[in-house]
């Protein structure tokens, strides 16, 4: 299977050597995202302009691994101030609230730059129909097997 990445050139990734995103078959994970213009800067505001401004990253990256915000199956927050829970859930509920991915939400002691309020995680799973890696399993001649009933008899007929 291809394993395609997603970088955003912060300086970050290079640093620590990880991929905003990385994308295998149908399933994508995108990285501890925070609210950060595209330049890395931190986005001034609270908790709740943080974590929308995160979400938004995690959609940039998505889209860019061929995933969207709906195929979003788990995520995980971690808030600086657990306090805070109700803005950041309220940005999250506005965010996947009719796709309503697993949760979880904890708070930690800080996060990278002490600016920042909150940092989100996002699993994803492309559905079947939007996954070209694995187009060539799937049974188009209803036979039970595999793959392009024309590719396995040879006949090149489109």
């Amino acid at each position: 299977m291809e394993r395609r990445t997603v970088e955003s050139e912060t300086e970050w990734e290079s640093a620590v050597g990880y991929s905003r995103a990385v994308r295998v078959g149908s399933h994508v994970s995108v990285s501890g995202t925070t609210a950060t213009d595209a330049e890395g800067n931190v986005v001034d505001g609270d908790a709740y302009e943080q974590a929308t401004r995160a979400i938004s990253n995690v959609e940039r990256a998505l889209e860019e691994a061929g995933a969207s915000l709906a195929d979003v199956v788990r995520t995980r927050i971690y808030v600086a101030d657990v306090d805070d829970w109700e803005e950041v859930g309220r940005a999250h509920a506005e965010a996947f609230g009719d796709v309503r991915p697993a949760t979880t939400m904890v708070e930690v002691s800080r996060l990278i730059d002490p600016e920042l309020v909150v940092e989100i995680e996002a699993d994803a799973t492309v559905a079947a129909s939007d996954n070209t890696d694995d187009a060539d399993d799937t049974d188009d001649a209803g036979d039970g097997v595999g793959g392009d009933a024309d590719e396995s008899t040879g006949s090149g007929a489109e």
